[in-house]
């Protein structure tokens, strides 16, 4: 008695992932000689919904900051693929530059509360 397999449907990752890319600025040719794989594998993955090997998508997510969770859990994850981005760019910032970040967040938040209510 075989239970029938459910196959999942990476297209949502890759489409993450090829933003993620893009907005890295990298091209897949780029990307490709970066990891060691074909620029075609690459398409293959972003645009088809090639599943990837453990490996490869362990490098590519980490490499992006692109958070799984919210491709393989139901839940909300801890920190979206934005978040992780970001605080990926954090990351290289200098300590002279925190200020500027810092008081950049404050204003975006002051900005959101409605000083009447």
């Amino acid at each position: 008695m075989s239970k029938e397999r459910q196959y999942y449907n990476f297209k949502a990752l890759g489409q993450a992932i090829k933003s993620a890319r893009t907005a890295a600025g990298m091209t897949r040719d780029e990307l490709g000689e970066k990891l060691n794989l074909a620029p075609r594998y690459i398409v293959s993955i972003e645009n088809e919904g090639q599943h990837p090997s453990l490996q490869v998508l362990y490098e590519l997510v980490t490499l992006f900051n692109i958070s799984v969770d919210q491709f393989f859990f139901k839940k909300k994850p801890e920190y979206s693929t934005l978040r992780r981005q970001v605080d990926g760019l954090l990351d290289s910032v200098s300590e002279r530059d925190l200020p500027i970040i810092e008081a950049t967040a404050r204003g975006i938040i002051e900005s959101r509360s409605d000083p009447e209510e």
